[in-house]
């Protein structure tokens, strides 16, 4: 009975199998990994060996077309666009990132990001990604929404960001695109963990893209999968119940725009894991090391993971049909830079006069750099005033866990409470 259970569950996390009616379709990763290889005769992995041959958006580029795209990008579009490469992959390849605004050397901009394809077999959002740029450029000028956000905000999209994984079969095919990068490592599993002791190493693809978001300010981002067709927000490190993030009625809220516009498209259902379309990251399956936490406890950044394709290597002549009911819902929540919580972008430390220490805490904090017998606010991340208190040493034992506001006179910085 043990080895049949065991049999179903990895056909399950496979999608051999299809889950009851009502029961939870299993994360793609949760039962870390099972590797698919697209060899199925009925499906279409048409590859473009140029650039015109995307034309038509029913195809997979190869590694130098797409390449070519991205430097293509930046020269036509000079004033909106400009190509920076995060690093190299173990296997030489680039890690492109392409910016976009009206506004490109206008730094109190926000900015924005989104990335795709960590799991190199997850391909759908790499198209997703490239065709999105395009439209964005294309759209400068002739569609007002379009040309708003690009006025208003600073757009980097990475559409691949484990091209030994994507090209493992040759730069020429994603016949055999695995999810592992070329050391085996599942990348979405080798970030820093914020929550828990780790002892291993970070892959150097990883490494460079912590470095890269660090030296932009993002506030609000996404990482694009396939496995599955759900929204699913942070905590990835914990149930909902055992610790909600402090956000989460915010994340609620935009998920349910999101899903609204994508459901408003006949084949937009994103209904296989939950008929709402979204879910708590936790309360799908618990994992540890995954960029999602990261960004979101580490950076200050709100980062969601979108499953986008329940097909991992969706048939090349459906991504036009996937582009129709998912770009609106892409574009709807880049808009939402505009929107956040009052505690985003606020880093953990802000200003030379005021330094907290532990950040985060479980409890008591010593201040640095204040006035004798100062007074400090804690307010939530909506701003209301929870608390006060005067010297250098801080006592936010009585507030559960969350991010908080600290507040001077002078300097106003975030404090996570575990």
């Amino acid at each position: 009975m043990k080895l049949k259970i065991c049999i179903l569950l990895i056909a399950l996390a496979a999608g051999m199998v299809s889950p009851a009616r009502g029961q939870k379709k299993l994360r793609p990763d949760a039962f870390p990994p099972v590797e698919t290889i697209s060899k199925s005769g009925n499906k279409a992995l048409t590859m473009a060996s140029t650039p015109a041959e995307m034309a038509g958006w029913d195809r997979y580029p190869t590694y130098s077309t797409y390449l070519s795209m991205m430097r293509q990008w930046a020269t036509d579009y000079p004033a909106l666009c400009r190509l920076d490469t995060i690093g190299t992959s173990i296997n030489g390849r680039l890690i492109l990132s392409i910016e976009l605004s009206s506004a490109l050397n206008d730094s109190t901009l926000p900015e924005f990001f989104y990335s795709s394809t960590i799991h190199g077999d997850e391909i759908t959002g790499f198209v997703m990604m490239l065709r999105l740029i395009d439209t964005l450029l294309s759209s400068y000028g002739q569609s007002e929404r379009l040309t708003a956000l690009l006025d208003g905000t600073h757009i980097c999209i990475n559409p691949l960001a484990n091209p030994d994984g994507t090209y493992y079969g040759g730069n020429n095919s994603v016949q055999n695109a695995r999810r592992y990068n070329a050391r085996n490592i599942d990348l979405n599993r080798r970030y820093p963990d914020p929550f828990r002791n780790y002892s291993y190493s970070i892959p150097q693809e990883n490494q460079l893209m912590i470095n890269y978001m660090q030296r932009h300010h993002f506030s609000l981002s996404a990482n694009l999968h396939g496995g599955a067709e759900v929204l699913n927000y942070p905590w990835d490190s914990f149930t909902s119940l055992e610790r909600p993030h402090p956000d989460a009625e915010w994340w609620k809220a935009l998920c349910r725009k999101c899903i609204d516009t994508l459901r408003t498209y006949p084949n937009g259902t994103f209904d296989d894991v939950e008929d709402s379309g979204f879910i708590a990251g936790g309360d799908w399956y618990v994992i540890g090391g995954g960029r999602q936490d990261y960004v979101n406890q580490a950076l200050g950044c709100l980062e969601i993971t979108m499953e986008i394709s329940v097909d991992k290597q969706l048939s090349s002549n459906r991504l036009p049909e996937y582009w129709q009911f998912l770009a609106p819902m892409l574009i709807t929540y880049m808009e939402a830079i505009h929107t956040l919580p009052t505690s985003v972008g606020i880093p953990a430390v802000t200003s030379e006069q005021l330094s907290a220490y532990p950040n985060p805490t479980t409890g008591q904090v010593l201040l640095s750099g204040i006035k004798e017998n100062e007074k400090i606010e804690i307010l939530d991340i909506q701003g209301h005033l929870l608390m006060q208190s005067q010297g250098a040493t801080l006592d936010l034992s009585p507030l559960p866990q969350g991010i908080y506001l600290l507040r001077t006179a002078d300097a106003i910085g975030k404090i996570i409470k575990r």
